[in-house]
């Protein structure tokens, strides 16, 4: 009998996730731990998290809560912000040629993540998430642009020409 529903299905889903990233992982060169293939580290945080997920599952078949636990509602909301984010962040750092929409840069990109992302919580502060879009957007020119020399768009074609 499960006695924390919420226990039982997040360990389900760490368990199912963590399974299928260590299966994908099998299909690259796992080496060994002095030559680490390109299938080794996601082989072992896949069985990490499969296992952690176990742990869970059994800790909610024997865990005592006193209401069980119940699932609340699911949370549509920040799922659809949080990926549309995401998807926003890849469309305006690369452009979208096939719509005529040009490369916007590392920077803009970074906005636009930042602000739609944070609409997924309860508190949307437009001072503080401009705050934190210019800490994140300094922080990832300096890593990848100067640091690691990548060869990204930071400013939309537009303005660079």
């Amino acid at each position: 009998m499960i006695k924390s529903q919420k226990d039982f299905f997040s360990g389900l889903m760490f368990a199912i996730i963590g399974g299928g990233f260590a299966w994908g992982a099998t299909n690259y060169s796992i080496g060994t731990g002095a030559r680490m293939g390109p299938g080794y580290f996601p082989l072992l945080l896949g069985i990490l998290l499969a296992v952690l997920g176990c742990f869970t599952v059994f800790y909610s078949l024997i865990e005592h809560t006193e209401d069980g636990d119940k699932i609340g509602s699911f949370a549509w909301r920040p799922i659809i912000y949080i990926l549309g984010a995401n998807v926003i962040f890849g469309i305006l750092l690369a452009g979208l040629p096939s719509l005529g929409l040009p490369p916007m840069g590392l920077i803009i990109a970074i906005y636009a993540l930042t602000i739609i992302a944070s609409k997924a919580g309860d508190v949307f502060k437009f001072k503080e998430v401009l705050m934190l879009a210019t800490f994140l957007a300094v922080l990832s020119y300096l890593a990848f642009i100067k640091l690691l020399s990548l060869q990204m768009p930071v400013w939309p074609t537009f303005f660079t020409g």
